[in-house]
């Protein structure tokens, strides 16, 4: 009878961890801004604003309206946007 003690085994890669940033965000920020896209906005408080995006950083979003003043968003209270 054998007796295996301390087998070698491969070694296994580690798998890595995926990227928190994928940097699709200012892609398609930039998108609409070039394109000149009309959006509408949900907000946190579930109020909803449209126009184009003219600005953004990493804290907000400048939206341009034709039926009221421009805005400011900040990104923390936008639930989501989409095209319209």
């Amino acid at each position: 009878m054998k007796i295996l003690t301390n087998p070698v085994l491969p070694e296994t890669k580690k798998k890595q961890k995926p990227s928190d940033q994928t940097f699709e965000e200012p892609k398609y920020l930039r998108h609409l801004i070039e394109n000149h896209t009309p959006v509408r906005v949900k907000l946190e408080d579930d109020t909803e604003v449209s126009g184009v995006i003219e600005y953004y950083d990493s804290s907000f979003i400048r939206l341009t309206r034709d039926d009221g003043p421009n805005m400011f968003l900040f990104k923390h209270h936008i639930k989501y946007l989409y095209e319209v």
